[in-house]
């Protein structure tokens, strides 16, 4: 992105996009595992692009409203929640492989994507008379990721990503394993994906009159809402319930995380401090994702949700201190 810009780079994820789709559509038909897995890894790639729009959005505007570009950004998962779903159903039994329409919508919406991208200016490495003079290099990326707000933007979003993805993960299994049936469990995933996506039209709105801060700690208490339905029974409507804080909960930390980050580099400063940010986040919840399983294997539903208490009370040790310091800081300022 520094070299080429965020348009250029943007087109170039979604050539990820178009190859795993072909390539995934290749494996299935021809029953080639390898190829398979090959297709969906670059599925993996091309996400990792495609999260930098909120990043791209929130750069393109005034500082009061970051938040609000990322929401809307984000708000678009609620389309991605119906559609996405639907696409695979309806594609799934074309032609004689399973599924294999249904990978090669992927590559559909890549195109979609590229031509998207192609026709909106994102020209923002413009020559400004003063970055041309200076030509800063910025701050060295140890000491921006040591100051208070990045180290509240790192923990708001790996913590919201991790807990949210760890128990997402085990949630269809959990419910197969307490007598629940695949349409149950389909319906309560799908509650899930609109508990993760629909705050996004108003949570900009609430980082923007409430602080960045109090929507985290909002976040978290959620998520902890969501541990009261996990652990107190296995019916459908505790999961349901408790699905629905969580994908709430998730949204509150992770928009609130990223709106953070925002405030925390110089223009110069942007790419690193985005790249480090997202690399931990989802470094953590990949951890998360790959030990849902043995956790629910060995110590079961109650198990997994009681695993992720201590990252919610680390974060929430660090909102609070932090989040205080900000508001004797601002109340000082004030004075």
């Amino acid at each position: 992105m520094k070299k080429i810009g965020k348009r250029k780079t943007f087109m170039l994820g979604t050539f990820f996009g178009i190859a795993a789709g072909l390539l995934s559509f290749y494996g299935i038909t021809t029953r080639s595992f390898g190829a398979f897995v090959m297709g969906t890894m670059l599925i993996g790639c091309y996400q990792g692009f495609a999260q930098y729009y909120r990043f791209a959005a929130a750069d393109s505007v005034p500082a009061q409203s970051k938040g609000k570009a990322i929401s809307i950004v984000m708000a678009a998962g609620v389309a991605a929640a119906i559609i996405g779903p639907n696409l695979a159903r309806y594609t799934q039994h074309i032609g004689s492989a399973t599924f294999a329409y249904s990978f090669l919508s992927v590559t559909v919406l890549s195109l979609i994507a590229f031509f998207v991208t192609y026709s909106i200016k994102l020209d923002e490495r413009k020559k400004l008379p003063e970055l041309e003079s200076t030509k800063s290099p910025g701050r060295p990326l140890k000491e921006i990721i040591s100051k208070r707000n990045t180290v509240t933007a790192l923990i708001s979003s790996a913590v919201g990503y991790s807990v949210m993805t760890m128990i997402m993960t085990a949630t269809p299994i959990a419910m197969q394993h307490c007598g629940h049936s695949d349409s149950a469990s389909a319906t309560v995933i799908q509650w899930h994906l609109l508990g993760m996506f629909v705050p996004s039209f108003f949570t900009g709105t609430l980082i923007k009159k409430y602080g960045v801060h109090t929507v985290i700690l909002v976040g978290i208490i959620i998520l902890l809402i969501h541990l009261t339905f996990a652990l107190t029974g296995t019916d459908f409507m505790h999961f349901i319930s408790g699905l629905i804080f969580l994908g709430i909960g998730w949204n509150f930390m992770y928009i609130g995380g990223s709106t953070l980050l925002t405030q925390v580099y110089s223009l110069e400063e942007k790419e690193k401090t985005q790249a480090f940010h997202d690399f931990l986040v989802f470094a953590v919840m990949s951890a998360s994702s790959f030990s849902a399983g043995g956790i629910l294997r060995y110590w079961g539903w109650q198990g997994v949700n009681i695993a992720v208490v201590p990252f919610l009370i680390i974060a929430l040790v660090v909102i609070v201190i932090y989040g205080k310091n900000r508001q004797q800081h601002l109340s000082t300022v004030i004075k």
